[in-house]
This record gives C-alpha cells, sequence and structure tokens, in this order.
C-alpha cells in the first residue's frame, strides 16, 4: 500500500433529503461512503410524500385554472352548438394522476441512485442496525438471513419517520388511509374526511376539494393550521369554507371505523360523520426504535426523537443524526442542511451551525402560506411585539399583476425591529409563496433592512411589488 492514507469511513442510515444530501457531502470531501436504505434512494420524502404530494397540489392548481379561466374572459364552446359558451366540467382521472404521481416519484429515486453511484457511493439495500460504536450490522434479505457488516470512523442515523396510527382508527390501506396509502387509490374519493388540520391534513383536504372530492376536515382545534400565522390560518379557513369544504372546529375523532360502503368517525361529543374513505393525518412517529440507539447511548426524547444540536451532533461522539428522526423541523430543506452540516463538522471543514430562524417553510394548501424568521407569536411570547418590532401587511388583492391574474385571496406581511428595520420575519399568502418567500429569507439570513429592500428594483407589474410596497411602508412607521 506504500504511504497511502486510510479514507475517512462514513455509513448513513436511510436515503432520504438528510441520508443523500450527507452522501453527496461526503463523497465529495473524498471520503469512504455507505448509505443503506431499505425502500429506495430518495426515502418517503421522494417515494411517499413530498414528491407525489406536491404533484397531486400541481394537478389541482391546474383544475382550479381551468374551472376559474371563465372569470378572466376564456369561454369553451361545444362545437356545432352555435358557438354558444358551455361550463367546462372538468374530469379528473384518478388512476392517471396517481400511476403519474409514482411512476414520477420512482424516475426521480432512480435518478438519485445513479447520482450517488457516480459519485462513488456504495448503496446497500437492506436495514441498518448500529451493532456497537464504528460497527453497522445490515439485514440485505426478508427475514434477515443475510447480513452486511460495515466498519465506520462516522455514522449519519437519517431514518425519517412514518405515519403515526392510532388502535381506534386502524389504516386499512383501502377505505381508512395514512398519507402513503392514498397513492394506491383506483377512484377519486366520492367523500374524504380528513382527521387532523395540521399542515400535512390541510394540503390533502385542500387539493382533493379542488379535485371535486367532498371534503370533511376534522380539526381538534380553535382554527385549521394552529402552528402557523394566525392571519394566514384564518384567511385560509375562509378559502376551505367558501369551497364548500366542511370543517369541524373543536371536534376530536374519537375512533374510526368501516361500513358497508364508507367510513363512520365518531367524534367525542358522540357526533357521527359518515364518508368514503377517511384520511389519518395525525403526525408521525420518528423511525428510531430497534436500530441500536439506546444501546449506543444516544439521547432520545421523550417522543423518540433523536437530540442533537446546531451541527447535527449527537451525545455519542461520531454518531451524527439528520432528518424527522431528530428534534429539529421536519422539513426536507431542514433534513439536507443537517446532513451536510454533519459531514462537515464529522470531516473537520468549516461549519456555519444551523439557525432554525432562517429556514424558510411552506404549506401547500390553495393559496400557499410561506413564511421565514420570527412570527408573530413568537415575538409576542419574547414580549417584543409593538415594542421592539413593528409588522405591516398588504393584501395581495391590491396588487396589479395580482388583479390580471383573478388572484384575490393573500397577502404579504414583514416583521421588522423599530430601532434598525432589520427584517425579523415575513409571511406570505398567495399562490406559489413558496417561490415569493426567497426576497424575504435572504433579508432574514443576512440581516437586511427593509430600507434596503424597498429600495431594490422590482419588475412591475409583478407580485413581488408588493414585498417591495410592505418594506418601503415600514420606513416611514
Amino acid at each position: 500500500m506504500g504511504n497511502s492514507e486510510r479514507k475517512h469511513r462514513i455509513v448513513i442510515l436511510g436515503g432520504g433529503p438528510g441520508g443523500y444530501e450527507a452522501a453527496f457531502a461526503a463523497a465529495q470531501q473524498g471520503a469512504e461512503v455507505t448509505l443503506v436504505e431499505r425502500a429506495g434512494v430518495g426515502g418517503s420524502a421522494v417515494l411517499t410524500d413530498v414528491v407525489p404530494s406536491k404533484s397531486l397540489v400541481a394537478t389541482a392548481d391546474a383544475v382550479a385554472a381551468v374551472r376559474e379561466s371563465e372569470q378572466l374572459g376564456v369561454q369553451t364552446t361545444v362545437p356545432g352548438a352555435a358557438g354558444k359558451p358551455v361550463r367546462p366540467e372538468v374530469v379528473v382521472n384518478f388512476a392517471t394522476i396517481n400511476k403519474r404521481l409514482m411512476s414520477m416519484a420512482a424516475a426521480q429515486s432512480v435518478d438519485l441512485q445513479h447520482m450517488l453511484e457516480e459519485d462513488g457511493v456504495r448503496i446497500v439495500h437492506g436495514e441498518g442496525r448500529i451493532e456497537a460504536p464504528g460497527t453497522v450490522v445490515v439485514a440485505t434479505a426478508k427475514g434477515g438471513k443475510d447480513f452486511d457488516t460495515i466498519t465506520a470512523d462516522t455514522i449519519v442515523v437519517a431514518v425519517g419517520a412514518s405515519p403515526r396510527e392510532l388502535d381506534s382508527a386502524k389504516p386499512d390501506g383501502e377505505r381508512i388511509l395514512t398519507w402513503k396509502q392514498l397513492y394506491d387509490l383506483k377512484e377519486q374519493p366520492e367523500h374524504l374526511i380528513v382527521v387532523g388540520s395540521g399542515v400535512t391534513g390541510a394540503e390533502f383536504a385542500s387539493a382533493y376539494r379542488i379535485l371535486g372530492s367532498e371534503v370533511t376536515l376534522i380539526s381538534s382545534r380553535e382554527q385549521v393550521l394552529p402552528g402557523e400565522d394566525k392571519d394566514a390560518a384564518e384567511l385560509i379557513q375562509n378559502v376551505f369554507e367558501r369551497s364548500g369544504m366542511h370543517v369541524l372546529s373543536r371536534s376530536r375523532a374519537d375512533k374510526v371505523e368501516r361500513t358497508a360502503d364508507g367510513v363512520r368517525v365518531t367524534l367525542a361529543d358522540g357526533r357521527e360523520v359518515f364518508g368514503s374513505h377517511c384520511l389519518m393525518a395525525v403526525g408521525s412517529i420518528p423511525n428510531t426504535a430497534g436500530i441500536g440507539l439506546e444501546e449506543l447511548g444516544v439521547q432520545l426524547t421523550e417522543s423518540g426523537h433523536i437530540k442533537v444540536n446546531r451541527v447535527a451532533s449527537t451525545n455519542v461522539p461520531s454518531v451524527y443524526a439528520a432528518g424527522d428522526c431528530t428534534n429539529f423541523f421536519p422539513l426536507a430543506s431542514v433534513a439536507a442542511m443537517q446532513g451536510r452540516t454533519a459531514i462537515m463538522h464529522a470531516m473537520g471543514d468549516v461549519v456555519r451551525p444551523i439557525d432554525l430562524r432562517n429556514v424558510a417553510s411552506n404549506v401547500f394548501t390553495s393559496p400557499e402560506i410561506a413564511t421565514v424568521g420570527y412570527s408573530e407569536q413568537d415575538l409576542e411570547q419574547l414580549g417584543e411585539l409593538h415594542t421592539r418590532s413593528v409588522v405591516h401587511k398588504i393584501p395581495l388583492g391590491v396588487n396589479p399583476r395580482a388583479k390580471m391574474s383573478g388572484v384575490k385571496d393573500g397577502f404579504v406581511k414583514i416583521i421588522a425591529s423599530k430601532r434598525t428595520g432589520v427584517v425579523q420575519g415575513g409571511v406570505i399568502v398567495g399562490p406559489r409563496a413558496s417561490e415569493l418567500i426567497f426576497p424575504l429569507a435572504l433579508a432574514v439570513e443576512h440581516m437586511l433592512t427593509v430600507d434596503q429592500i424597498g429600495s431594490a428594483f422590482a419588475v412591475y407589474p409583478s407580485m413581488t411589488g408588493s414585498i417591495s410596497d410592505v418594506a418601503r411602508d415600514l420606513h416611514v412607521r
């Protein structure tokens, strides 16, 4: 061998955004990388969660565009019917939609696998477990007959999370469903009951209502999306109710059962709701059980999430964790950042600790809700709202580009320091809010002031013009 030095050996458990981004970063740094994945590269984010669900939302957006085109002066006529305008009936082919979503997710998984292999990452398909410090054992066959033992200098745990299942509402994959099972449906639910009004429940309720299903959303809280900006949640609930969705607030589902031709949901107060299908969107559980973490002494929270610091380190040297299995934000972008940060820290590269305040996130309802930085709620708890911070909001309905496009629902809100004008947070509700939030994410990340935003040129007419308008209004406040 001469004097060639041994490469840093990294083993990554889980091939979701936390895992595959860690693998890319490690390969780039010249490490010897092994990625262990049981389902497919991309993890649930690509295969059963983010990619298919947001593709479903894109389909719903297309349906809404066709339905609402009439208000922009676009009329549909039937040939031979004397050119009389008709109201188009949008037909949604559900089997085709789901087939497209799943084939697209599978294609993305294959692309990721090829890219990793090209970078020299070894991919092992199977169930991984940490057997001892620096030793990972992978069961590579069903029933655990074949084992592969891998030695590691650094281990990154990125095993993700699975939908929470309740004994009183056991998913059967046919009528009572988790969000992973929705894509097996061959026909559109006639009446979908969604239990849980957090991000997942609200997104699917929004999409299925637009696609034409009757939807009942059962929310145990006062308002849908309890973790989001209050103004945004209120607007979304109004849109939901206007669309004909049944929103049952302050209602708790006690039991979900199959009936002869659908489902019956029994609420805590004795009321019963009947539908054709029920989606259980009641949170998720980290996949951290039985993979050797407790034996290794890795600290977990009561819920089973791995405790990590801002550079993705656990309390055990050379063991890192990333993504939904940790006690950080359960977002694909955060998982990816944790994965990259873990590798840089393990290999002695320059590391900037992750600041969760700077994370931009989005709820893919229609309209979307995008947020970054401090929320009004955060500043209220700190006692700084209105004393040290100022909040200003402009409805999107007054924006000329929004008027041209027929957009009525939405707003731009900026929270800034009273003393310095530095942008502390922002909320955008509207179509493609996920794209519009980026200037505010840059402002929060780099501590830009409202004057700096206000002095930049925004295209006229554009939705981003509303961001400039809010920033300029804050100058004189």
